[in-house]
């Protein structure tokens, strides 16, 4: 009940002080450990006893070095280079430093996995769509290629949601955009179940992807601002739940649509022989909707500190900080005074809370000229910028061209016949299966000498590409499921690295509007893949595929000119 108040009401009045401990007690207990460390040495042949004692306050020595003038000196540092001097910044960056000291602990991790759903939903309503194409141009009796603008329908909920969700999450809090995404995915997805026409249909997912669309944005923007500096790679782990969401979409339409449609040769095709697909999308509604119960009502989710300091509710953002480290079972220095000491007293500050209108800006701002003039500082930065923004638009049309469609050109069989419903479907979940192991593969080669991030995502994506083209040579159900397979893992692979590399590419300070344009150009592009994909296929029903092909190739030749390797690189 406590938690509803706070989230409806907005207010978070929590004591957590028992958490606090005093920046000036722990430079004490600091200098007390370096004396100890020299008594130590000198007594050299001391009872083994008094290692493990030793290391012990030497994780606490490193873990609290923090003094009030070292804080002060480095966000004078920080504010200096990034052209921002107001006490909402100055403040900002305290709560970054109090996190860092703090570490990783159990509610990060809670946080990344209820992320992660997010990330899974994304990619599980946008294979669901494809899954019930063929399903939904049968009971409807809508054209097999005309019916691939339902995916355009999709394809505009996510465009508006991402924009949508990311400007409202900077205005109204994290919290809210974070529980409601998947409110709004899970709540029209089991009202796509009931859809009694085409139209409705394509509006319902509309209004799914207006929710699914705002999870890669907020969910990335949330679990970034409670990270600690040092374990902001975690953001990118955040990829490997996106095949995870094509695979239980995958196994679920194998187990529905097959058993529960009209038969292949039915002259009509009505609503009650064609549950199939209604049962499959209210089970992606349930299981996304549980996803929300899971977010909502078994996570206490503080609201982002960030977002609290910018309304100018100093107090609570504080509390976060402090309520986090009581989660973990640890402590933090942070407190009010010390906030005000870097930062300004709120009394007499001015600029210490936004107004909307300073938000929205800020939002924007990220897509001005200021902010994206430096991406181009240097010709390595430049040409990695345009090159980097060239693979996402290619990669984000491509992909769907073939992705999109894949049930479709698997029953198909490249015009050399038609393979059974079930068969379909069978051969779709096999293709997920074995694309799943291409994200962990990609984690481990990243980090290989001569191959790194960039040698990983050319190589896969070129290998993705080959495979497509492969794809349209046999009309064999066996070889096209091998040919499909491959291609997903390897996909896997590229899609995960290029999440890893695009933000440790971007230097600090303007990482979230490089990244940013990028899943635009992404998205943007995806959304032009239905139409591609209609016209293209009226000539020819393999050039759609000759197209995604084409398109991940050009951007292979983009990955292999990037000038710059982020492998064994720390992040500017």
């Amino acid at each position: 009940m406590d938690y509803l108040k706070r989230t409806f009401f907005g207010k978070d009045d929590r004591d957590f002080m028992h958490a606090v401990v005093p920046i000036a007690t722990e430079r004490r207990q600091s200098n007390e450990v370096k004396a100890e460390d020299n008594l130590t040495d000198v007594k050299a042949d001391d009872s083994t006893s008094s290692i493990g004692e030793k290391s012990s306050h030497i994780q606490h020595s490193e873990k609290s070095t923090t003094t009030l003038e070292s804080l002060r000196a480095e966000v004078d540092s920080d504010v200096a280079t990034e052209g921002h001097n107001t006490a909402y910044d100055r403040k900002s960056k305290v709560i970054n430093k109090a996190i860092q000291d703090m570490g990783m602990g159990t509610y990060q991790w809670k946080l990344f996995t209820l992320c992660g759903f997010g990330w899974m939903a994304d990619n599980l309503w946008l294979q669901g769509v494809a899954l019930t194409l063929d399903p939904i141009a049968a009971e409807f009796g809508v054209d097999t290629n005309q019916v691939r603008y339902t995916t355009l329908a999709l394809f505009v909920g996510l465009c508006i949601g991402a924009s949508f969700w990311g400007i409202i999450s900077d205005i109204i809090g994290r919290r809210y955009a974070f529980n409601m995404t998947l409110f709004l995915a899970g709540t029209f997805g089991l009202a796509a179940g009931g859809a009694d026409s085409w139209i409705c249909v394509c509006a319902l997912y509309s209004c799914i992807g207006l929710g699914v669309g705002g999870n890669l944005p907020v969910d990335g923007a949330l679990f970034l601002e409670f990270l600690p500096g040092e374990s902001n790679y975690l953001l990118t782990l955040l990829s490997i739940w996106w095949p995870v969401g094509q695979l239980i979409s995958s196994l679920l339409a194998w187990a529905y649509i097959p058993n529960f449609s009209c038969a292949a040769d039915a002259v009509v095709c009505t609503k009650a022989d064609n549950w199939g697909w209604r049962y499959f999308v209210l089970t992606l509604g349930a299981i996304t909707f549980c996803m929300f119960i899971f977010r909502f009502f078994l996570f206490d989710l503080f609201e982002s500190p960030k977002f609290l300091l910018s309304r100018g509710r100093q107090a609570e953002a504080v509390r976060v900080v402090q309520g986090i480290a009581a989660h973990n079972k640890t402590t933090t220095w942070l407190t009010e005074e010390i906030l005000n000491q870097i930062g300004g007293d709120p009394d007499v500050t001015e600029d210490h809370k936004l107004s909307t209108v300073d938000i929205v800006k800020r939002a924007a701002g990220k897509f001005s000229t200021q902010r994206i003039a430096p991406l181009f500082h240097g010709w390595k930065l430049a040409a990695t910028t345009c090159l980097i923004w060239f693979a996402w638009a290619t990669i984000g049309m491509g992909y769907p061209l073939f992705n999109a469609f894949l049930p479709q050109y698997l029953a198909n069989n490249g015009g050399g016949g038609s393979n059974s419903v079930s068969t379909t479907y069978r051969n779709y979940a096999i293709t997920s299966i074995v694309g799943v192991p291409g994200s962990f593969l990609g984690c481990y080669t990243v980090n290989l000498k001569y191959i790194g991030r960039k040698g990983t995502m050319a190589i896969a994506t070129a290998i993705s590409g080959m495979f497509l083209f492969l794809f349209t040579t046999s009309t064999s159900s066996g070889t096209q499921l091998a040919f499909s397979s491959l291609e997903a893992f390897f996909q896997n692979i590229m899609y995960g690295v290029l999440y890893a590399y695009t933000p440790e590419v971007f230097p600090a300070p303007n990482r979230g509007t490089g990244t940013g344009i990028s899943s635009f150009f992404n998205r943007l592009a995806g959304l032009c893949a239905p139409i591609v994909a209609v016209n293209a296929a009226s000539a020819n029903p393999n050039a759609p595929i000759y197209a995604s092909g084409g398109l991940f190739f050009a951007a292979f030749v983009a990955l292999c000119l990037l000038p710059i390797e982020t492998r064994g690189k720390q992040t500017l």
